[in-house]
């Protein structure tokens, strides 16, 4: 599932791919927009915010996306074959040099620029916020705080909290706080866990490839996330793995029970 850093990425490459560029073909395959058209426009801006990404144009219109669990934006040159089947192309913005592709985004929207805040208004801070500082940060504990009972893997999730963890950085944070991820909010120190929100968001969002442990290689990118078969690379000792969360926000949580006590399912 594409996280935070996903998305900041996915939006630099796309702001030098379009930017500053007229679009010379659009094609939308999706039921919303079937009809809509953008040809001779300008791209003037690409923004994103946790997990939404925000594509502007001359005309003061922002086409919204949210990639959800398995979309992704692509750029090839003009003729160039795509690295996904067409089937799964939603959405074309091409000029004569790039051309970018939507594979798979089926949550996508064309808005007034002034109305962006419709979808991203209900979220906590940015985590990749240029301008973050010690208010983002005191308002994402505080936010934490608010749900003392909660589990702390839940509370990372919460887009309402802090914008751009996902399921990889909700299981790494909760490793590195040393805290199982079931443990309650009101037993973690959420000023930590902020910080270590904000510091792996930010030293991963231009790596293609997602680093927690500080080590860029094969089978050592990661303390327990998705390691059941490798074991805990601090310890070594068996990471067990178990569904968090109710109904579809149920999310596969790995963690060490020797690296971080505290409750965990039967």
């Amino acid at each position: 599932m594409p996280e935070g850093d996903t998305v900041f990425l996915t939006g630099e490459r796309l702001r030098g791919a379009l930017v500053g560029h007229t679009l010379t073909r659009t094609d939308f395959r999706h039921p919303r927009l079937a009809t809509a058209d953008l040809t001779g426009r300008d791209v003037v801006a690409v923004r994103t915010v946790g997990k939404h990404l925000f594509l502007r144009f001359s005309d003061r219109t922002s086409l919204h996306s949210h990639l959800m669990m398995d979309g992704s934006w692509r750029v090839f040159r003009p003729g160039q074959r795509w690295s996904m089947p067409s089937h799964h192309a939603r959405v074309v913005l091409a000029h004569t040099d790039a051309e970018a592709v939507g594979f798979r985004v089926h949550d996508l929207d064309l808005v007034p620029t002034e109305r962006e805040s419709r979808f991203v208004a209900h979220l906590g801070p940015d985590l990749l916020d240029p301008d973050w500082g010690p208010d983002h940060e005191s308002t994402a504990a505080a936010a934490l705080r608010s749900r003392p009972d909660l589990a702390i893997g839940e509370a990372l999730l919460d887009q309402r909290v802090m914008a751009g963890v996902g399921n990889v950085f909700k299981t790494e944070i909760c490793f590195l706080l040393g805290v199982s991820p079931w443990t309650p909010a009101s037993e973690v120190d959420v000023d930590r866990a902020v910080r270590l929100a904000h510091r792996l968001l930010t030293v991963n969002a231009r790596r293609p490839r997602r680093v927690t442990t500080g080590m860029d290689a094969p089978g050592r990118r990661s303390w327990v996330y998705e390691r059941t078969r490798q074991g805990c690379l601090r310890c070594g000792g068996a990471v067990r793995v178990a569904d968090q969360g109710e109904g579809t926000w149920a999310r596969p949580t790995w963690y060490c029970p020797r690296c971080q006590p505290g409750p965990a399912p039967a």
